[in-house]
């Protein structure tokens, strides 16, 4: 695969995970009711909000990375982070019975980011190893 071919696959997937990360987080900022009855009732609100609100932020930084030469490796090191925490949330407190089982459905889509993310950076050794580079 060549350079190009991989930093188009690491955008594609910065552009992804940016928009998702960006509606995950509006959704409770928008409609608080439709989301809790997905997730279930919160204690604390504001916590709500600002998760949604630090989700929307991380979202807007992996777009606008996107299409900068080095941003697909910035949006990458964004979207590991929010991912690998947001899967440790869901995989710590749903057994603790402190959030409702539906987070395994986050789960599920978080492992799939993590994914995505290993393999567009295997992608990238992958061309770097054709081409000779180090």
């Amino acid at each position: 695969m060549g350079r190009t071919r991989v930093r188009e696959a690491a955008s594609t997937v910065a552009v992804a995970h940016g928009a998702f990360n960006i509606v995950g987080g509006l959704w409770p900022l928008l409609h608080l009711r439709s989301f809790e009855w997905v997730f279930g009732p919160k204690t604390d609100v504001w916590l709500q909000m600002t998760t949604g609100g630090l989700l929307v932020s991380a979202g807007v930084a992996q777009l606008a990375a996107a299409p900068d030469s080095h941003g697909p490796a910035q949006a990458r090191r964004i979207g590991l982070g929010t991912a690998l925490t947001l899967l440790a949330v869901d995989l710590v407190y749903v057994p603790k019975g402190r959030i409702r089982p539906t987070y395994l459905l986050d789960a599920a889509m978080q492992t799939g980011w993590i994914a995505a993310w290993l393999r567009s950076t295997a992608a990238k050794s992958r061309g770097k190893a054709r081409s000779g580079e180090r």
